[in-house]
């Protein structure tokens, strides 16, 4: 296994750490620490492709767990914050509806020997999704220090509803890139479900 292959094994490993953070508000700093998890695993995801390219270590291994990896790290995020109330269920279940579809296209593609990476598309989408959950978890965490006494934000009430609400407009901004980077992919792969038996 390659080192870029390791990365996003890597990815994938972390997932259970954040999780664990980010679920345990008895933990001081637990939005924090939760925060910093996501961020190294996030930066695994441009570093492996960065490494990759860049060293001729493409694999057909990576084209397919990369993506499988970006999925895992977001979806897990998006699940806690509706345990969390911080979402709700409807962008998730849109995410995830999407990421079985692309999903199948690739397993149709793959069923007739070809592997198909992300389009650039998905690379946005990726990144909009990740900066969706940086931004809600910093923000939490600012709410967090707040309760905590360490800072004083002023009116907490107000200003965690206008938290609220720029975190779930940079969610919804990531959901709409997650749509349209998805019927794109299905529609640049369409041959595959055509001719898929």
């Amino acid at each position: 296994m390659n080192l870029p292959n390791k990365l996003t094994v890597l990815r994938l490993i972390l997932v259970p750490f954040y999780v664990f953070f980010l679920l345990m508000p008895s933990i001081p700093h637990h939005y924090l620490i939760a925060l910093i998890i996501f961020c190294a695993a996030a930066y695994t995801d441009h570093l492996d492709g960065k490494i990759a390219r860049k060293m001729n270590m493409v694999t057909d291994f990576g084209k397919f767990a990369d993506p499988l990896a970006d999925k895992v790290m977001i979806l897990s995020a998006l699940a806690c914050f509706i345990q969390l109330g911080l979402t709700d269920c409807i962008s998730l279940i849109v995410i995830v509806t999407r990421e079985f579809a692309v999903t199948s296209v690739r397993l149709a593609a793959m069923g007739k020997g070809k592997v198909v990476a992300a389009n650039n598309w998905g690379k946005v989408k990726t990144v909009s999704q990740i900066a969706a959950v940086i931004v809600v978890m910093l923000l939490r965490y600012i709410l967090e220090l707040d309760s905590m006494k360490i800072i004083t934000i002023g009116d907490t009430q107000t200003i965690s509803f206008w938290f609220g609400v720029a975190g779930t407009a940079l969610i919804w901004i990531s959901v709409i890139f997650t749509l349209i980077s998805g019927i794109i992919y299905i529609v640049q792969n369409f041959e595959y479900i055509r001719t898929a038996k």
